[in-house]
């Protein structure tokens, strides 16, 4: 088999990942508060999906014939792709949706347009309106602006038509930005019985549009909203006299203004005003112009008020991992033995903590820690702007470029350095994807290092519902491995012997992918010579062709695969070819699943790593990810059984199979869904001392 040639389509099994998303919204056995932010997410993910990864396909189409060699079709024939599967996916969508606002209304809940308010709330909004929203509008009478202004990512629109009954003035066209950055998007209405109704944003903007254009003399107005997508990569240019922060700042300015990738208007638009849109932004067929319903920007639907809702969402609550619960010092533990946080089952705070207790003991001398998406208040930050405060010397590597929260890094860079903190921002050719933290101090006149290696991001907010481990160690081994990897860090990537020295973490994007395929081809041997052989891959995307080749070798070979993948998965799961077909599942529920582990069974021997890469291309050769083995058997089996769990999961669990139906697997016996099982299986778990 070619190697071009055995591949699943990235984006189109990405797409099929998102229609995972919606296939929550759309279970009434989900909650309804849940449903709805599932709605949200899949909006949110489109959003995204289209500024990043439509972007850089149209970007190859440019590229022509030097583009069809990185793809098994021409990108133009994926973008074909694209356009029908969102207009499907849009269309169950709005399906859902509608279904969803029917069980509302059920529920006592009703969202409702300008045309349905009762009287007294009619008085309410355009109270509202002259208080909060008026100030914060300025409409622009388009057809009489020579430039058309553009449109800003993430933002919506109202696009208007003032005109009149008798006609005796000419249509205009006017263009409002709906100030959601300022303003909340969910407007609660005056209730005087027990149902709750909202209103949006926009809509208190359609009640007063007779205010807002009474000078014109109109007495007709009708408004849709309309979105443009733009492309979100950074363009970083060479420029040597040009330090990295100016150009990151610099291509920050141009994202703002970036290419449009997408176009998305409420079907229900008058034809004459989205004709003149479509012809002053320059627009074609080719920018995927999306209809759908009245409301854009369903990612704000993830913050659905919750107060609405008689029955709040019930998340389970974290709790402190047996090992650290009561006891007076985490350090101590940690210099003892390994200990394994699952997030978000157990409490973030824990790993917090392990910051503030090295901040205030005076035995420490310095941290190191690497950073890339960070919670908005930032415990982990304060934590470190304390050590430095307390006289030790802490040094942060933040990677700028954490797309999407390149600004708020930027303003992280700037906040810790006026507190005195070493800070370094990585280079311009490598993402630095790495969560690793290295703690010195001196007990009896030597030093002793603690630290962690985490799958996930240090960011307590979405520690809440991100799935993700987190290795606290003092092992010497991975210690030692942990200090030259901030040596290569610190050095802005000039000494890489000191990367190639690890001898315990595996890192990228230096050994990575020769481990894995090491350990597969060990596999293969193994099987091949009547040995039991087995791999179990959890990740969020698989999409790297060496190792999907390597893995399809393994099944020809008849090794045992079982694959736990999230979203993205190229591989092919069965092949006429092969002894035996892979077992690939990808599990979608309350808590996204983001954690990697990587077991191997072999010649009577286990090895069992949690990474913080997936196995795509750009995490192996274009990212520093630190994959660490796991050597205690006790952690060995606490995550070989989570990985059973998941594998036997009946309720949450869809087939990963050639055709991407998304089928789930079916439930024979009792159900078993995996995350509650997790949950209770370490909320129960004992630990010998």
């Amino acid at each position: 088999m070619s190697k071009f040639r055995t591949l699943l389509t990235r984006d189109i099994s990405w797409l099929s990942f998102n229609e995972r998303v919606l296939q929550e919204a759309s279970d009434p056995a989900v909650p309804l508060p849940e449903r709805i932010r599932f709605l949200g997410i899949f909006s949110n993910n489109l959003d995204e999906f289209f500024r990043v990864r439509v972007a850089t396909l149209k970007r190859m189409v440019e590229f022509g014939r030097l583009a069809k060699m990185h793809f098994e079709e021409d990108p133009a024939g994926i973008l074909d792709q694209i356009q029908r599967i969102v207009i499907r996916q849009q269309e169950e969508f709005s399906r859902i949706w509608r279904r969803i606002k029917r069980e509302l209304k059920q529920t006592g809940v009703q969202l409702v347009t300008e045309k349905q308010l009762t009287g007294r709330e009619k008085k309410f909004v355009l109270q509202y309106f002259e208080q909060e929203v008026r100030s914060q509008i300025i409409p622009l009478m388009i057809e009489s602006i020579p430039q058309f202004p553009p449109l800003r990512d993430e933002y919506i629109y109202l696009a208007v038509v003032l005109s009149c009954k008798d006609q005796h003035l000419p249509r205009k066209y006017a263009l409002i930005e709906i100030p959601t950055g300022v303003l909340p998007r969910f407007v609660m209405l005056p209730s005087t019985n027990h149902e709750k109704r909202i209103i949006l944003l926009e809509d208190i903007i359609r009640v007063n549009l007779p205010s807002i254009f009474a000078y014109f003399g109109y007495d007709q107005f009708t408004a849709h909203v309309i979105k443009m997508t733009r492309d979100a990569e950074l363009d970083i240019d060479n420029d040597v006299s040009t330090s990295f922060i100016q150009q990151i700042e610099k291509a920050l300015k141009k994202r703002k203004h970036g290419r449009p990738v997408r176009f998305i208007y409420d079907r229900q638009i008058d034809p004459r005003l989205l004709d003149y849109l479509i012809k002053r932004l320059n627009l074609t067929k080719k920018d995927h112009l999306i209809p759908g319903d009245r409301i854009h920007n369903f990612k704000d639907f993830m913050e659905f008020p919750d107060l609405i809702f008689q029955e709040k969402r019930h998340r389970r609550k974290s709790f402190i991992h047996p090992l650290l619960h009561k006891q007076p010092s985490i350090t101590h533990i940690v210099m003892q033995r390994d200990v394994l946080l699952h997030f978000p089952y157990h409490d973030f705070n824990s790993l917090i903590d392990l910051l503030r207790e090295a901040a205030i003991d005076p035995d420490v001398q310095s941290i190191h820690i690497t950073a890339y998406r960070l919670a908005t208040h930032s415990k982990v930050i304060n934590a470190l702007i304390n050590a430095v405060r307390n006289g030790k010397k802490v040094f942060v590597v933040i990677e700028l470029r954490a797309r999407f929260n390149e600004e708020e890094n930027l303003r992280w860079k700037t906040r810790l350095e006026e507190e005195g903190v070493k800070v370094y921002v990585g280079f311009p050719d490598m993402k630095i994807h790495a969560k690793i933290a290295l703690i010195e101090k001196i007990v009896d006149g030597e030093l002793k290092s603690y630290g962690f290696v985490c799958t996930g991001n240090l960011n307590e907010d979405t520690a809440t519902y991100y799935a993700d481990f987190c290795l606290l160690t003092s092992r010497p081994n991975i210690m030692a491995d942990i200090r030259n990897t901030f040596a290569y860090l610190e050095s802005n990537g000039m000494q890489q012997e000191f990367a190639q020295s690890c001898k315990t973490i595996v890192l990228s994007p230096f050994k990575t992918r020769e481990v894995m395929l090491q350990h597969i081809h060990a596999c293969i041997k193994a099987q091949k010579h009547g040995l039991p052989a087995k791999m179990i891959l959890k990740m969020n995307a698989l999409s790297d062709p060496e190792l999907i080749l390597a893995i399809y070798d393994a099944a020809k070979a008849g090794v045992n695969i079982q694959m736990i993948i999230r979203s993205i998965c190229c591989a092919y799961t069965s092949h006429d070819s092969w002894k035996k077909a892979i077992q690939a599942i990808s599990i979608v529920d309350e808590y996204l699943e983001h954690g990697r582990i990587f077991y191997f069974q072999y010649a009577n021997q286990e090895y069992m790593y949690i990474s913080s890469a997936d196995w795509m291309i750009r995490n192996l050769n274009h990212r520093v990810e630190a994959t660490v083995p796991i050597h205690d058997p006790i952690l060995q089996d606490e995550l070989l059984h989570i990985l059973q769990l998941q594998l036997h999961d009946n309720v949450k669990a869809r087939i990963l199979d050639n055709s991407q139906q998304n089928r789930y697997v079916p439930t024979r016996g009792r159900p078993r869904r995996s995350q509650l099982q997790i949950y209770n299986y370490l909320y129960r778990k004992k630990y010998r001392a």
